[in-house]
């Protein structure tokens, strides 16, 4: 496909290669090895020297048709895809990192991704400094000799607090080290890390690029050099966190909707955020696109819209928090996000439990606050599930 063409485009057409039967949809090859024509394309495959299918665990024709998509609408050289969001981050600190490196992260991302730097990483001796995800001089301040690799969400989860990508990759290359952005929130619909300068972008696939909650799968991209050559890929092929075909197979028909979705779960959600925002009982509303959000101008030229995640405070706390979670009968009550159906979900005690009280307090992440993913539904009825419980409050 050219680069020329917008990316609705490139979500529709990039990836296929059409088999012997000249299928229009995308091919789902649904085998675990492939056949060669003799043994010396064997053993040119495994070495390399020749390209082409090998074993599922690293090479197979439906998740090679969406790691194309993907670095097409993401503007990278290539793609790695794996089992899920979490196992990206894995397989990117595995491979491009080792024992006595250190890293920079904001201190405000998914619990999950938290206790991957905090309590595994450390096992193996690689550190992590968290720091405020807006403020770039604290991330210049933790830089040390052995920095590797800085980490970041933006929006941030779930709070969407926005990170300056360009003031960040401008702190990662004069320390030699990779800038890594989780663009999970945003998706390249409305962000491209790499364009402003970012190393390696992130990917929980599960999220918007699926976009109906089906099934799981995650991402790196970035330059080559450094995915394919550097050990990410390395790090995929030997240890396994793989992207199944199937999954892949779905994740690449959610694609081909993915601006339009994208565009309209930004809508419905600030309309939301503005609704919030007059509500008595609620004490505030964290949301990129209203411009009391406090990086309002900096999601405005870093982001094409706010997207379709709001965070918002009650001002009774948890008590309050879980009254609206229990009163709604429409919107989902998960932890899941960029589904096309609204969810909601009460961080404090599910996404971010497994960190502590004081990481918690750290990332402004209070017992009163809620975090809704904005679905497609009708507007008024968002609101209206939303009211029963906030008029209890």
């Amino acid at each position: 496909m050219s680069d020329d063409f917008e990316l609705e485009t490139l979500a529709l057409h990039t990836g296929i290669h059409r088999s012997q039967f000249n299928e229009h949809s995308e091919a789902l090859y649904l085998t675990s090895s492939f056949v060669f024509d003799n043994a010396a394309q064997a053993a040119a495959r495994f070495s390399g020297a020749e390209p082409g299918n090998i074993y599922s665990r690293f090479t197979n024709p439906t998740v090679t048709a969406f790691e194309e998509r993907l670095a097409a609408l993401e503007g990278a050289e290539t793609c790695v895809a794996t089992s899920s969001g979490m196992s990206a981050i894995l397989a990117c600190v595995m491979g491009l990192l080792s024992a006595g490196d250190h890293v920079v992260a904001s201190r405000s991302l998914f619990g999950a991704t938290v206790s991957l730097f905090n309590n595994i990483l450390r096992r193996f001796d690689i550190e992590t400094t968290f720091v405020s995800a807006t403020d770039v001089a604290a991330w210049e301040a933790a830089v040390k000799p052995g920095t590797k690799l800085l980490f970041v969400e933006t929006p941030s989860n779930p709070l969407t607090e926005i990170s300056d990508i360009a003031a960040l990759a401008a702190v990662a290359k004069k320390a030699g080290a990779w800038l890594a952005v989780d663009n999970c929130f945003c998706s390249p619909a409305l962000q491209r890390p790499l364009d402003l300068g970012a190393d390696l972008v992130i990917h929980s696939a599960t999220k918007y690029l699926e976009g109906q909650g089906r099934v799981l799968g995650g991402a790196v991209l970035g330059k080559r050099n450094l995915v394919m050559e550097q050990g990410v890929f390395g790090f995929l092929r030997t240890a396994g966190p793989s992207l199944s075909p199937f999954n892949a197979w779905v994740i690449l028909k959610g694609m081909e909707t993915l601006k339009i979705r994208m565009e309209a779960h930004s809508a419905n959600a600030l309309q939301i955020a503005r609704w919030l925002e007059v509500q008595p009982n609620v004490a505030r509303v964290h949301y990129p696109g209203l411009p009391s959000h406090p990086q309002y101008e900096l999601a405005k030229r870093q982001q094409k819209t706010g997207g379709g995640i709001v965070s918002f405070e009650l001002k009774n706390g948890k008590e309050a928090a879980w009254r609206v979670v229990d009163s709604v009968c429409m919107i989902s009550i998960t932890a899941n996000l960029g589904d096309v159906k609204s969810t909601l979900t009460h961080p404090a005690t599910t996404t971010h439990a497994r960190i502590s009280q004081e990481s918690r307090d750290a990332a402004g992440i209070t017992d009163g606050l809620l975090r809704i993913a904005v679905g497609l539904e009708a507007v008024k009825d968002i609101e209206a599930d939303l009211a029963r419980g906030l008029s209890a409050t």
